[in-house]
């Protein structure tokens, strides 16, 4: 755990990189659990939780080489391309 977790902000940006890096440290503990944990196919039975370990496949379609492949023009690809405003805030400590 960082020492992050121990202070107290009042600066919102400072409140929120606090929280995020206290969420990267919890996420990196789950993740070594959870790589532990699929080591066996199956039910799981804790006190609290149950968990279920399941096999499978995913299929995705690589549209860029489909696209490519079928010799589809550019701009065919742009008149259907949807395009979406996205607002990002980027955080990280000094």
């Amino acid at each position: 755990m960082t020492n992050l977790a121990k202070l107290q902000a009042t600066n919102p940006i400072d409140q929120l990189g606090i929280l995020l890096a206290q969420i990267a440290d919890l996420e990196a503990q789950a993740e070594i659990i959870k790589n532990d944990l699929k080591s066996n196919e199956g039910v799981i039975e804790g006190d609290l939780f149950r968990g279920v370990v399941t096999l499978s496949e995913r299929k995705t379609v690589d549209n860029k080489a489909v696209f490519i492949a079928a010799d589809v023009p550019a701009e065919l690809i742009a008149k259907y391309t949807k395009t979406t405003a996205v607002i990002t805030l980027k955080v990280t400590s000094r």
